[in-house]
């Protein structure tokens, strides 16, 4: 049995709304599992029956073999970080981090030693003392970490923790939250919408829309081989191509087909541009006419028009002489296996020929 099992959950709102529509998620001791999604797919609408906050219509939630349906949220054992941080601004570092220890009347002498090693863990022991007012949003939202692993809980869920922050810190605390979690060996629950934040830190990613799981895999699984047009096009980006004479002779080079396919997609990183328009052996080759060239330092972004739609190339370490000219003739190489197909119903289909 999985340490947390989610079972054919619902939660229904008013006559007819479904915020969870049969609901199965499995959880592993120490795992970082991630609910990715857009807002209102429900995703967060699960953490909070998980927390307790919100209780199902209909379905099973349970921690180590434990209904937690029965259980009062407060008595759950759970640790819980919220987007907004939720530090109280009039007590220092260390009574904030205390608070939830003290109702569970713990010894004086064992709270500042867990306090001490939870506030080791996400680096703040030197600021002990501090005030919350005084410190960057990055440090308040260590000290929301430290308060909710300090109870040592069953399980940690966290809620769109780095939403609040800039760009730069939330790259920086998305590494240091992944490495806190491993080191403390909690299973953790994690809430976004970002899609590079659920690749970067997570053993598993469920990916939500409309109250219904998508998918559930590692994010190796999720990005490389996603199994429906939603996944592959929430989680990346997408090329989608016209149907026609042209799609056709592509498909045919690359030995390609699928009789059931309604849309035909690449992702823009498996298409290679060729240097002089040299031929290439190893794929399928289009001709196009560059018409947007942007240069995003790391890599660069190329979309030519060609016959079998607007395509969007994307070019690793473009340096400084990669500038391609709007107007220019390019032509692509499409990788042998880069083509998606998918169903009426955006599914995932074989298309091998």
């Amino acid at each position: 049995m999985s340490y947390l099992s989610v079972n054919n959950a619902t939660k229904q709102f008013g006559e007819s709304f479904k915020a969870l529509n049969g609901i199965s998620v499995a959880v592993e001791r120490g795992e970082f599992f991630t609910l990715l999604g857009p807002s209102g797919c429900g995703k967060t609408t699960l953490l909070r029956s998980i927390a307790g906050f919100n209780d199902l219509t209909s379905g099973e939630i349970t921690l180590g073999g434990a209904n937690l349906r029965v259980v009062p949220p407060h008595q759950r054992d759970i640790g819980m970080v919220f987007q907004d941080y939720a530090v109280f601004p009039h007590l220092s570092v260390f009574d904030n981090v205390a608070f939830g220890l003290k109702p569970r009347k713990v010894s004086a002498e064992a709270i500042k030693a867990r306090v001490a090693e939870a506030l080791a863990a996400v680096r703040l022991d030197a600021m002990a003392d501090r005030l919350p007012a005084a410190m960057s949003g990055g440090q308040q939202q260590r000290i929301g970490l430290a308060r909710a692993m300090v109870i040592n809980p069953q399980l940690l869920l966290m809620d769109e923790p780095l939403s609040n922050l800039d760009a730069k810190l939330r790259i920086e605390l998305r590494e240091e939250i992944r490495d806190i979690q491993k080191q403390v060996n909690i299973a953790t629950i994690y809430v976004t919408h970002d899609q590079e934040e659920a690749l970067a830190i997570s053993d598993r990613i469920c990916v939500m829309n409309a109250g219904r799981i998508e998918q559930i895999g590692t994010p190796q699984e999720i990005y490389g081989n996603p199994q429906t047009q939603f996944v592959a096009t929430f989680v990346g980006t997408l090329n989608f191509l016209n149907a026609g004479a042209a799609l056709d002779a592509m498909l045919g080079q690359l030995n390609l087909s699928a009789a059931a396919a309604k849309s035909w997609a690449v992702r823009p990183e498996h298409l290679d541009l060729l240097v002089d328009g040299a031929p290439t052996s190893d794929g399928a080759t289009l001709s196009g006419m560059v018409s947007k060239f942007t240069y995003l330092g790391r890599e660069a972004h190329l979309q030519v028009e060609t016959e079998v739609g607007r395509l969007v190339v994307q070019l690793a370490n473009p340096g400084m002489a990669a500038t391609k000219a709007v107007g220019e003739t390019v032509s692509i190489n499409v990788q042998p296996s880069a083509p998606m197909a998918f169903d009426a119903e955006g599914r995932r289909i074989s298309s091998k020929g």
